[in-house]
């Protein structure tokens, strides 16, 4: 558990450095700005890296069975990220930030894309890293059934007779013979 929490973690950090470097590097931006536009940019941004999260994040979209299981969780990524981004953004003010480059620039945490995008998409893929049981989809274990539990019917494979208090000498009853079912 504590590998795939790691493992989300990191991918998480990976996902969201990747959508921060393209913002910094690619469109040339350093901070959402003020206003409505910059919040509501910020916001965008963040949906934008939950969904890329919740896609390679736990079970990657591209492994087999997982299509439903990334939609959902590119889903509610967005969802979950844009309200860590409100939460960072109205509470995340007394974050020390040790870049001065960046302190000049903005000096709130959710307002940078570098630091903001990256820890909320850490956090969703610790998420759904954790998630991830990572064993067969179908649930089958090894004991044979569903949780490792063996079925009933295997189990008892002697069968007892229930007699009288009369029988006591007599022979056993021979069991008759079940039809098989065509």
């Amino acid at each position: 558990m504590l590998r795939r929490l790691l493992v989300g973690l990191v991918l998480g950090l990976v996902v969201g450095g990747l959508v921060a470097a393209g913002f910094v590097e690619g469109l040339h931006i350093l901070t959402f700005g003020d206003g409505a536009g910059g919040a509501l940019f910020a916001y965008a941004s963040a949906a934008v890296t939950g969904v890329l999260t919740g896609l390679v994040a736990g079970k990657p979209i591209w492994a087999s069975g997982a299509k439903i299981e990334a939609g959902l969780k590119a889903f509610f990524g967005a969802l979950i990220a844009a309200g860590l981004m409100f939460a960072l953004r109205q509470w995340g003010g007394s974050i020390p930030i040790p870049v001065t480059a960046f302190t000049e620039a903005g000096g709130h945490v959710g307002d940078l894309p570098v630091t903001a995008l990256p820890m909320l998409a850490a956090v969703l893929g610790g998420f759904f890293g954790i998630d991830n049981t990572g064993g067969d989809p179908s649930g089958q274990s090894e004991g044979g059934g569903k949780g490792g539990k063996k079925r009933v019917a295997e189990a008892a494979k002697v069968k007892a007779r229930v007699g009288s208090d009369d029988d006591d000498e007599a022979e056993p009853a021979a069991v008759p013979a079940k039809r098989a079912k065509r």
